[in-house]
């Protein structure tokens, strides 16, 4: 069995997998990544509530990197499925705002709850 943070890693690269394939191209160059937890100098655009994922922009040859954090995400949920369905929720809004699209516009599925 694989330990939690390897089957955590997995959920983002399955999300942004399914992401690019539904986007139909390849994403701008991007690395995604996992960290225990969010840094405690939050950017000054970041709410006061703790991140669940971050999107770093590119800085000289670097491409741009995202970054989902596991233990704010693990904590907000109670099972495997909606851990996978909440990381796909993070990693969907980042790659949203790495594209400059809305994030419905990448899963329809995130769009208004009625």
């Amino acid at each position: 069995m694989a330990p939690r943070s390897e089957r955590f890693d997995d959920l983002v690269i399955d999300a942004a997998s399914r992401l690019e394939e539904r986007w139909g191209r390849p994403f701008p160059p991007v690395e995604f990544g996992v960290e225990d937890v969010p840094p405690s100098d939050p950017a000054p655009w970041e709410h006061s509530e703790v991140s669940l994922g971050r999107l770093f922009g590119p800085e000289g040859k670097m491409p741009a990197r995202i970054v989902v954090y596991r233990r704010p995400v693990e904590t907000r949920v109670q099972g495997g499925r909606e851990l996978a369905s909440l990381v796909s929720e993070v990693v969907t809004e980042q790659v949203a705002a790495l594209l400059g699209v809305a994030a419905e516009d990448l899963d329809p599925e995130l769009g208004p709850e009625d």
